[in-house]
């Protein structure tokens, strides 16, 4: 079985990736702390953030066509709705994959405890958001 995927609403979900970061990390919200407990120093080029932003634009298009996908094999699975298939299906994959790992790494990298949880909660975020836009648009 393929999967059917809506590609406008993957691309709606790539882009809110974006701006949740955007707004996440900036230094009125979190930026500031994250810096601090990263071990983060801005070099104050903006060209030295093109590269870690492509990547990030192609990874969370990767991220959001995986949901779909496991969105709509989840759907045809449970029957139900197709939007808390969705959400539910990412809340799942973002316990067992997403939030497993970070916590696992971060703890064998001595990574802060407060940093683990606060990139684990923007992973969250970001993927139900994810969701949500992916629920709303089921694929034709």
């Amino acid at each position: 079985m393929v999967p059917d995927i809506n590609y406008w609403a993957v691309i709606l979900a790539t882009l809110s990736s974006m701006i949740v970061g955007s707004v996440w990390y900036t230094p009125r919200v979190f930026g500031k702390y994250w810096m601090k407990a990263a071990g983060v120093t801005p070099s104050g080029n903006a060209s030295d953030a093109v590269r870690p932003i492509l990547i990030t634009v192609v990874v969370s298009f990767i991220t959001a066509w995986v949901l779909a996908g496991a969105a709509d094999i989840s759907w045809s699975f449970y029957d139900g709705s197709f939007f808390w298939n969705a959400v539910v299906t990412t809340i799942i994959l973002w316990a067992g994959f997403t939030a497993a790992r970070f916590i696992t790494h971060d703890a064998f990298d001595g990574r802060p405890a407060g940093l683990t949880v606060l990139n684990v909660a923007h992973e969250f975020v970001t993927l139900v958001i994810m969701a949500i836009i992916i629920g709303v648009w089921p694929p034709a």
